[in-house]
């Protein structure tokens, strides 16, 4: 096999996709079978939505995204401090400059696009235990989870797409710098078909008791992200009623039965 890659993210199916489209036979390999439910990244710029037009799925991604405005920094009472506005229509790179979306509809839409190359093929439920090289290639070790059994297959070059906690990085040897980040935060995804009235873009509220970000990921999508306070952990937040006092300011008209809570995590 030309190319292995450890790991079905969006990273990892773009880069296969991208080596299909040249014609180059790969083998993508992850320890799941579907796409992780809960949603997590939900932006992305106008040249990353060059490399997904690229892959030939400019129009499906705009009928999942959403253009946004920009980024205002917001005081604790919600008044502008600053605004960093951007082009929700076509920039430089001919795509809007900023763009929400939920990752589990684009990771949807990036296998089904690359089931249509023949030189690509996806191994779900298939953990990788081990790599390492065998002369000029590169030997990768998976389980099937499906039935315990183990297979190798041997790659002439392997791409480590596996993560924060990559297996790959790990056994070739390199190393991720960490910035230490103390900070813990409250993540909260609400479904609504409410209008929550509020400009449509990135909200940061710079509150130096609690700081927050509101944001319009999608038509009937709103995630809200909120600094953790000494002691206090997800669990503190894990229902509407315990979220109404950090939401309030942007869903104080809006009843609770028109809101439905998807997530929470920090």
């Amino acid at each position: 096999m030309p190319v292995v890659i450890v790991g079905a993210g969006p990273t990892g199916v773009t880069a296969a996709t991208r080596l299909a489209q040249y014609g180059v036979d790969c083998l993508v390999l992850d320890r799941w079978t579907d796409v992780y439910p809960q949603p997590r990244a939900v932006h992305l710029d106008d040249e990353i939505y060059r490399i997904i037009a690229r892959l030939g799925l400019a129009d499906e991604f705009a009928a999942i995204s959403r253009p946004t405005l920009g980024l205002r920094l917001v005081d604790s009472r919600l008044r502008t401090l600053a605004e960093f506005n951007r082009d929700p229509e076509h920039s430089a790179h001919g795509f809007p400059q900023a763009n929400m979306f939920d990752q589990p509809e684009l990771e949807t839409l990036l296998r089904a696009n690359l089931v249509r190359h023949p030189h690509a093929e996806l191994r779900g439920n298939a953990e990788v235990t081990d790599v390492a090289a065998d002369g000029t290639r590169i030997r990768v070790t998976f389980t099937d989870r499906s039935d315990g059994g183990i297979h190798q297959v041997d790659a002439d070059y392997l791409l480590g797409c596996d993560g924060a906690n990559s297996l790959v990085r790990a056994r070739i040897g390199s190393t991720m710098r960490d910035l230490h980040f103390q900070q813990r935060w409250l993540v909260v995804d609400i479904a609504s078909d409410a209008n929550l009235g509020q400009w449509d873009g990135v909200h940061q509220v710079c509150d130096p008791v609690r700081a927050g970000t509101y944001m319009r990921i999608g038509p009937a999508r709103y995630r809200w992200e909120f600094q953790l306070l000494a002691g206090e952990t997800a669990n503190d937040f894990d229902t509407l009623d315990k979220l109404r006092p950090l939401i309030s300011p942007w869903t104080s008209t809006v009843p609770v039965g028109e809101l439905t809570l998807v997530r929470v995590a920090e």
